[in-house]
C-alpha cells in the first residue's frame, strides 16, 4: 500500500499531495527560514515525482537565493515549499500535512543562527 499525504494553506488557495514515505522532519534555523517562516522552519521532503499540485490558483514562487526557491500562498500567506535548483525534490512544511504525520523531528541545521528567544535540544 502506498503512503498519500495531503495538505495545503490555510484559506485552500494551495493543495499538494504526495505519495510514498515522507522524510524525517528537518528543522531549520538559517535567516531565510527564520524570516519567512517567523521561528523555524520544519520541513519533510519528497522527489519531485512524488509530489503534485491539487489546487494552484494562489501559489507564487519567490526565488529566495540562486540555489533555490521558495512557495507561498498570496492570499493568505502561507509557507508550503522550499525548492532547490536541481536537485529534482520538494521540500514542504510539515505543519502543512493534513492530520497525523506519524513524522519527528530528525536534525536541526543551521543553529548557529538560531532565535535567542528559544532554546535547541542539546
Amino acid at each position: 500500500m502506498t503512503d498519500v499525504h495531503t495538505g495545503g494553506c490555510l484559506c485552500g488557495g494551495v493543495r499538494y499531495r504526495l505519495t510514498g514515505p515522507l522524510r524525517p522532519v528537518i528543522a531549520c534555523h538559517c535567516i531565510q527560514c527564520r524570516k519567512t517562516s517567523g521561528h523555524h522552519a520544519a520541513m519533510t521532503s519528497v522527489p519531485n515525482e512524488r509530489f503534485s499540485l491539487e489546487a494552484d490558483e494562489t501559489l507564487v514562487w519567490y526565488r529566495s537565493s540562486d540555489s533555490a526557491r521558495r512557495g507561498f500562498c498570496k492570499r493568505c500567506g502561507g509557507n508550503l515549499f522550499w525548492e532547490p535548483v536541481g536537485e529534482g525534490r520538494v521540500s514542504i512544511t510539515a505543519g502543512t500535512l493534513d492530520g497525523a504525520t506519524g513524522l519527528a523531528i530528525e536534525r536541526h541545521i543551521f543553529t548557529d543562527f538560531a532565535g535567542d528567544y528559544y532554546d535547541l535540544p542539546a
